[in-house]
C-alpha cells in the first residue's frame, strides 16, 4: 500500500518506525513545523523529520492543513491511504477523501470508549482494567469512524500514564501495519461503534492534577498514576508550596481526617476522604523527585499536620 503518514512525536513515532520497517511504500511525512524547545528555545528537528529524512522521503510542514495548496501537494503523491496518528488538527473532509482508502487513525483506545485527547490519563483514572488502540476510519466527526481493528492491553496496577502511553504507542504501530495489510489483501472490515457504550476523554488541564483529599484513597492512587508524568499530581505543604506525589500506594485500614498526615516516621502516610495514601515519592518545589521519608526528615512535619489545606480553604 503507497501511503502518506501524518503525526506529531511523541505518540506518532513508534507508529511510524513500525510502517517504514513494513513492506508497505512510504510516501511522504506530513508532520507540524517544529517549535522552539529548552531553555535556550533553540528549534529541534522533530524525531519523524529524522526518520523521514533517513529513508528519503519528503517532508510537510504546513502551518495549516486548510489550504488549497496543501491538498494539492498531497493529491501529487497519488496515495492509497493516509495514515493518521496524534496528527493534531482536524482535518477536511476533501483532506479525508483524498485517498481511495480514505484515512485511518491509530487512536489511544478501544472506541468507542474514551474518544478524545485524552484516553490514556482518563483510563487509568477511571480504574479501567485494559486499554488498546484502534484503527478508525476518519470522519468529520471526533473518533466517530468506524474501527478497522483493535489491539488490547491490561493496564497494571501500577502502570503510570506514561508507562500506558509507549506501551500504546509500540501497539499502534503493529495495529497500522497490519491495519494496511488487510487493506492489501482486501479483507478490510470496518465496524460501526456502538453509541451506548461511548464515552469522552477532553483535553487534559494542568490544573486537574490537584489532590482533592476527600475522595477516596483508591481514586487518589489512580489520580497519583494517571498525573504521572503531566501534569503531575499536586497538593500543597502547609506553608503553601507545591508538592507533586509522583508515586503512591493505596492504605485501607487507616484513618484520620482528609489531608491529614497521620505517620511521619517509618512511612509518609496522609488521610483521605476514605483509607489513606502512602507517599512513596514526591517532588518539592524546586527539587528533584524523592523518597518521601526523606523529604518528612527535610520539612519535619509532625502528625496531624494537613497537605493542600491553604489551597481547600480558599
Amino acid at each position: 500500500m503507497r501511503y502518506i503518514f501524518m503525526g506529531s512525536p511523541p505518540f506518532a513515532v513508534p507508529v511510524f518506525e513500525a510502517l517504514l520497517g513494513s513492506g508497505h511504500a512510504a510516501l511522504a511525512l506530513v508532520t507540524r513545523p517544529d517549535k522552539p524547545s529548552g531553555r535556550g528555545r533553540s528549534v529541534r528537528t522533530s524525531p519523524l523529520v529524522d526518520a523521514a529524512r533517513e529513508h528519503g522521503l519528503p517532508v510537510l510542514q504546513p502551518a495549516s492543513t486548510k489550504t488549497p495548496e496543501f491538498l494539492e501537494e498531497l493529491r501529487a503523491f497519488e496515495p492509497d491511504v493516509l495514515l493518521v496518528a496524534s496528527y493534531g488538527e482536524i482535518l477536511r473532509q476533501d483532506v479525508l477523501e483524498l485517498a481511495p482508502h480514505g484515512a485511518l487513525n491509530v487512536h489511544g483506545s478501544l472506541l468507542p470508549r474514551w474518544r478524545g485527547a485524552a484516553p490514556i490519563q482518563r483510563a487509568i483514572a477511571a480504574g479501567d482494567a485494559e486499554t488498546g488502540v484502534s484503527v478508525q476510519r476518519m470522519v468529520l466527526a471526533l473518533d466517530e469512524g468506524d474501527v478497522l481493528l483493535e489491539r488490547r492491553t491490561p493496564i497494571g496496577t501500577n502502570d503510570t500514564a506514561g508507562d500506558l502511553f509507549e506501551r500504546l504507542a509500540e501497539l499502534g504501530g503493529e495495529a497500522a501495519v497490519s491495519a494496511l495489510d488487510r487493506l492489501q489483501a482486501g479483507d478490510a472490515t470496518f465496524t460501526p461503534q456502538a453509541p451506548p457504550l461511548v464515552t469522552y476523554a477532553p483535553k487534559l488541564k494542568k490544573e486537574e492534577g490537584d489532590i482533592e483529599w476527600t475522595r477516596a484513597a483508591v481514586e487518589l492512587e489512580r489520580h497519583v498514576r494517571a498525573m504521572s508524568p503531566w501534569p503531575g499530581a499536586r497538593t500543597a505543604t502547609p506553608d503553601g508550596k507545591p508538592l507533586v506525589v509522583a508515586k503512591a500506594a493505596l492504605v485501607e485500614d487507616a484513618r484520620g481526617t482528609a489531608g491529614e498526615l497521620i505517620e511521619t516516621k517509618a512511612r509518609c502516610l496522609v488521610a483521605t476522604g476514605e483509607g489513606a495514601l502512602q507517599l512513596i515519592t514526591v517532588k518539592p518545589a524546586g527539587k528533584r523527585e524523592m523518597d518521601a521519608g526523606a523529604w518528612l526528615r527535610g520539612v519535619r512535619l509532625e502528625p496531624g499536620t494537613r497537605l493542600g489545606a491553604d489551597k481547600e480553604a480558599q
